[in-house]
């Protein structure tokens, strides 16, 4: 493998299990080690890649498609990546897989009850009002992984995830 070559580590989990608070963490960790790293947060991907985005199915694998052929593009060039992503399907982690050599996949684990009081941007909100349909985990199936390199808990603190993350890109030798 290419030393130069930067990871990339799939922050997965249902909508407010707790990855933008551990990727904050873990990007704030890592760039104290001098390590370049690119976050790839799926609502500011998605303003750029699907503005009018309606979430089918189509739509969903076009997109992440997209987002782990960038991400693979980045790590080819010695920037490490965080995907900041639900990525509700299996198949959409597992195609990032496929073309990033250094990939770590980490669930953030956490019960559909505390995401739902957590609801920083009211989706699970409109979804009880029917004003959307397609929210992972409650209108569309979420498929955790199977053989995540990391689980963590999401409501451990953020920083306790970031230090668990760290572990094990050390313990890799990625950093």
């Amino acid at each position: 493998m290419n030393k130069q070559q930067g990871f990339a580590i799939w922050m997965t989990g249902i909508p407010a299990s707790g990855k933008s608070s551990i990727t904050r963490e873990l990007v704030k960790k890592l760039r104290e080690l001098g390590t370049g790293v690119v976050v790839l947060e799926s609502d500011e991907m998605r303003a750029i890649l699907t503005p009018k985005a309606n979430y089918d199915s189509e739509e969903r694998d076009r997109f992440y498609r997209t987002l782990a052929l960038i991400g693979e593009m980045i790590t080819r060039n010695g920037i490490s990546v965080v995907f900041d992503a639900t990525a509700n399907k299996r198949h959409y982690r597992d195609h990032a897989r496929s073309r990033i050599n250094k990939f770590i996949e980490a669930y953030v684990r956490c019960s559909l009850e505390v995401c739902v009081k957590r609801d920083p941007k009211g989706i699970y909100h409109r979804a009880a009002a029917g004003e959307t349909t397609t929210v992972p985990g409650i209108q569309s199936p979420y498929e955790p992984p199977l053989n995540a390199e990391i689980t963590l808990n999401g409501q451990d603190p953020p920083d306790r995830g970031a230090d668990t993350i760290l572990a094990v890109l050390k313990k890799l030798n990625y950093i």
